[in-house]
């Protein structure tokens, strides 16, 4: 079992406390090493969140506003959750600045690009079936309201923990138990709806 504050890097375990006490000392390489331990997880972030083929470019800027805020970062808080707060504020302000929303299809196709779920060799009839649940999912997601969706997002497709979860909203423990179950109830309704549409 690894100590809070250590993430897996490459294979190695990396202590997030102590590279950043050496970036603050003065040694901006070893910045790197964050970047490389969390830059999976604000790609998958980005896109979750609606930054579609700009994930990149969001990560990319995340992590230079995350690099000069660290001053700001508290000792002993988790980096994780900090850090894609920032992603999640940089997707926000590219999809303003961006046409409305990315459509349900384009930011499913990113989700896939960026993280394939099904095995290349499993058969394409149950993978066309997961592919189709999926969409129907992330459909049903993007119908949430805005708090519902992003509980949704950082618990579920980014598989944060409560704690995580709360810390990267900036909400209290309870709030994101509270909205997490009834988003959850929202989303039942929703899929209920389409199942019973898709019957009809």
């Amino acid at each position: 079992m690894r100590a809070q504050g250590e993430v897996l890097e490459g294979g190695r375990v990396v202590d997030e406390g102590a590279v950043i006490a050496r970036v603050r000392a003065g040694d901006p390489e070893a910045y790197a090493e964050l970047v490389r331990a969390f830059t999976s997880i604000a790609l998958r972030a980005a896109v979750a969140l609606g930054a579609g083929s700009e994930a990149e470019d969001v990560v990319q800027q995340a992590f230079f506003k995350a690099y000069c805020s660290l001053g700001r970062f508290k000792d002993g808080s988790a980096f994780k959750p900090w850090l894609l707060t920032i992603v999640a504020n940089e997707t926000r302000n590219t999809v303003r600045s961006a046409v409305r929303q990315r459509s349900v299809v384009g930011r499913e196709a990113a989700l896939v690009e960026a993280e394939p779920l099904i095995p290349e060799s499993a058969d394409p009839a149950v993978a066309a079936v997961e592919d189709e649940r999926r969409a129907t999912l992330l459909a049903a997601v993007e119908r949430l309201g805005e708090d519902h969706r992003q509980v949704v997002t950082y618990r579920y497709l980014l598989e944060m923990d409560g704690a995580e979860t709360a810390e990267a909203l900036g909400w209290p423990r309870g709030t994101v138990k509270s909205r997490l179950s009834r988003a959850l109830r929202k989303l039942e309704l929703l899929l209920s709806g389409e199942r019973g549409e898709g019957h009809g």
